[in-house]
């Protein structure tokens, strides 16, 4: 799915994350959504190889990547420590300063490492998102019946880890469909990949608090930056035949946490990359290689 992409496994100070690498050219890291992995990227990523170095990690938790041991305060999951993390990550590899998009749970540890680390990304993209805050102080009755798993995942005890390990696969397929327009979109392939990384537990209980931390330590987090927005120019896509189109001004809302912003609908559902992955590459590039 990745042709002359390198794959490997590496160490930063506490995890090990897998990481697929290809192309030449300035670095760009994409960052992958719930409940998959950066196989996500497979039908956009050889096309942005050609222009650029691309980076796609299993965020910590996620994939094959290390699910560490959390604690109370779910500090582990925090979007700051993971963006820190990914700031390391790509570090290491050598790029100091990068360009990065980050879908869904991806594009929410984006706009944390944006605000963290304004000097080492030059420009940035979102997709199908608002702002965490923004949702949780905005939810109404329609968008917690789409966003139901907002609130099951961050339930205490293990209690969606042992609901969603009786049934993983049923789980995943059916989040995967009800969010997108077209579940064809989902290669057989892509499919495999994910349906095997979330039959483990401890994939499922690293999201799980991925989800909980975005409901506690994040919105602390959040509430000391509400005067700081991002600086770099953001491009902001989301799909025409989902949540964020239904419920939001996308724009409009972004226009409060960022200074440059552009952006537009793609006539997709949720999982962009895969439903719209020419309209994907297109707006990618015009903004990346502007």
């Amino acid at each position: 799915m990745f042709p002359n992409f390198i794959a490997q496994k590496i160490k930063l100070a506490d995890v090990a994350l897998h990481t697929r690498i290809g192309g030449s050219g300035p670095p760009l890291l994409l960052l992958h959504g719930y409940p998959q992995t950066h196989v996500m990227w497979h039908k956009v990523a050889p096309d942005l190889a050609s222009h650029f170095t691309v980076v796609c990690p299993d965020m910590r938790g996620y994939g094959d990547s290390d699910a560490p041991a959390s604690d109370s305060l779910h500090l582990p999951y925090a979007k700051r420590t993971v963006a820190q993390e990914l700031v390391a990550l790509m570090g290491q590899l050598g790029f100091d300063n990068f360009m990065a998009a980050g879908h869904d749970r991806g594009g929410r540890v984006l706009h944390r490492l944006l605000l963290d680390h304004p000097d080492r990304v030059s420009r940035a993209a979102v997709l199908d998102i608002v702002p965490t805050r923004h949702i949780f102080e905005t939810i109404n009755q329609q968008m917690a019946t789409i966003y139901e798993h907002w609130f099951f995942l961050i339930q205490p005890d293990g209690f969606p880890e042992r609901l969603i390990g009786n049934d993983s696969d049923y789980y995943l397929k059916t989040k995967l469909h009800r969010w997108s327009a077209d579940p064809s979109a989902f290669t057989p392939a892509a499919m495999a990949e994910y349906l095997r990384c979330f039959r483990r537990p401890a994939v499922i209980h690293g999201t799980c608090e991925d989800y909980r931390a975005a409901a506690s330590i994040d919105l602390e987090t959040d509430s000391a930056s509400l005067n700081q927005k991002v600086e770099c120019p953001l491009l902001v896509l989301w799909g025409k035949k989902g949540a964020m189109e239904k419920h939001y001004d996308v724009l409009q809302v972004w226009r409060d946490y960022a200074v440059q912003i552009w952006g537009k609908a793609l006539p997709c559902g949720h999982f962009l990359p895969e439903e719209a992955p020419t309209e994907t590459v297109q707006a990618l590039l015009d903004f990346f290689a502007a």
